[in-house]
C-alpha cells in the first residue's frame, strides 16, 4: 500500500546494511510517520509490548525478525529458545505470535547453528512474503460479497462498518478486513466504511481512518456506541472485522467491541464477515470465551487520550477523574452463532470446525 504515493509494507530489512529491521511507530500515527529502526531483540519485545507495532499478523512477521537480530547476537540453542521465550510472551492474545515463533523453531532446531542466522532472516522474509498473498487472497475472497451487494442496490455506495484496525498496518501488506474494501474501491465500486473509533485505544480513529484517506476511500469515523443506531436506520449493509485468534469451532477474538457489534448485526440481521489469514487460527482451542487468555492492558489507556491539541503540539490528557480505578481488558470473543461468516485465503467458510476443516482437511 502507499503513504503518499510511496508503496511500503509495514515491516522490512534495511536494504543498506540488509539485517537491520523497519517498522512504523503506530502510536505516532495519523499525527506524524515515524520509521523505526530495530538492531536489537529486546527493542522489538518493546515495539510488540508498547503496541509502537500492532496487529496480529504483523506481530507474528516482526517477532520472526525480532529472533533473526537475537541470532545474530548469540546463535546458540539455549539463546535462541530464551530469546524466542521472551518474543512469544510480550503478547498473550493473538496467536499469529506464537504461531511464527514455532514456525521459526520448527526451522532454527534442524539447523546448524553457523548457518541459523542466513535461515532465520530466510524464513521470516518467508512469512512475510506469505502474509502478503494471503491477504490479497482474502481481499479477493471479500470482494465477491461486497461486488453482491452492490449489484443490488445500483447507483447506491456499499457501507460497511468496521471495528479497531485491520488494514494494512495491521499486517505486511494488504491487510484482513479491509482488503476486500481496497480492492472493491480500486474496481471503481462505490463504498463507504464506518469507521467505529475503537476506544480506548483509538485505533480506528487513528489507523483506520488514516489508512482509508491515504487510499481515498470514503469514510466517516463515528463513536463506538454509533454502530446499531446506523444498523436499525438501514445505513449498513455489511459488518466486516479482522481478529487476533480464531477457535477450531469458529469464535473469534478481537478487539474489544467487537462482540457488541454482532449482537447487533444479529439483531438486524446484516452480515457480519471476519477476514482472517489461516495463522491465526488456534487449533488447539475450541471455547474461545473460557480458552483465549484476554488481554489486560494499563488503564492508562482508558484514563488518558492522546490528541492533536488546537495549537497543532500533541498532547496526552487525562479524561477520568484521579481517584477512579479503570479496568482496561483488550479483546472480547464473538461467539461462533454470530458469525457470518470467516473470510481466509482458501476462500469463505462457515465460523464452525466443519466449516474450517473443509478449507484445512489437514487439520481435520
Amino acid at each position: 500500500m502507499k503513504i503518499e504515493g510511496t508503496p511500503y509494507r509495514s515491516v522490512w530489512v534495511n536494504r543498506d546494511d540488509n539485517w537491520s529491521v523497519h517498522i512504523f511507530d503506530q502510536t505516532r500515527l495519523p499525527w506524524t510517520v515515524d520509521i523505526l529502526r530495530l538492531t536489537e531483540p529486546s527493542e522489538v519485545a518493546q515495539a510488540i509490548k508498547s503496541m509502537q507495532v500492532r496487529g496480529a499478523p504483523l506481530i507474528g512477521a516482526v517477532a520472526a525478525y525480532g529472533l533473526c537480530l537475537a541470532l545474530r547476537q548469540d546463535a546458540r540453542t539455549e539463546s535462541m529458545e530464551r530469546e524466542a521465550a521472551i518474543l512469544a510472551d510480550t503478547r498473550p492474545t493473538a496467536i499469529n505470535l506464537r504461531w511464527a515463533i514455532a514456525r521459526m523453531l520448527t526451522v532454527l532446531r534442524n539447523t546448524a547453528p553457523a548457518e541459523r542466522v542466513r535461515a532465520a532472516y530466510a524464513e521470516a522474509a518467508a512469512i512475510a512474503d506469505e502474509d502478503v498473498a494471503q491477504n490479497e487472497a482474502i481481499g479477493r475472497h471479500g470482494l465477491a460479497i461486497i461486488q453482491d451487494i452492490a449489484a443490488k442496490k445500483p447507483g447506491r455506495p456499499v457501507n460497511l462498518l468496521t471495528h479497531c484496525n485491520a488494514g494494512w498496518i495491521a499486517t505486511v501488506d494488504w491487510g484482513t478486513a479491509l482488503a476486500p474494501i481496497y480492492m472493491a474501491h480500486d474496481l471503481g465500486i462505490a463504498v463507504h466504511v464506518w469507521v467505529d473509533e475503537t476506544r480506548p485505544r483509538n485505533q480506528g480513529a487513528a489507523l483506520t481512518a488514516w489508512e482509508l484517506g491515504m487510499h481515498g476511500v470514503k469514510h466517516t469515523v463515528i463513536a463506538d456506541n454509533a454502530g446499531g443506531h446506523l444498523m436499525q436506520h438501514g445505513e449498513v449493509d455489511m459488518v466486516i472485522v479482522g481478529t487476533d485468534r480464531v477457535t477450531r469451532q469458529g469464535d473469534v477474538c478481537n478487539k474489544i467491541g467487537t462482540y457488541l457489534k454482532a449482537l447487533a448485526a444479529h439483531d438486524n440481521n446484516l452480515p457480519f464477515y471476519v477476514g482472517l489469514p489461516s495463522s491465526t487460527i488456534d487449533w488447539n482451542v475450541r471455547d474461545g470465551i473460557r480458552e483465549i487468555p484476554i488481554e489486560e492492558r494499563p488503564a492508562t489507556e482508558l484514563t488518558t487520550v492522546t490528541g492533536r491539541a488546537l495549537d497543532g503540539s500533541i498532547a496526552t490528557i487525562r479524561v477520568v477523574p484521579t481517584a477512579s480505578p479503570a479496568a482496561n481488558p483488550a479483546f472480547d470473543v464473538t461467539p461462533a452463532r454470530l458469525v457470518t461468516g470467516l473470510i481466509t485465503e482458501r476462500g469463505i467458510c462457515a465460523a464452525s470446525e466443519a466449516g474450517l476443516t473443509e478449507l484445512f482437511p489437514e487439520h481435520a
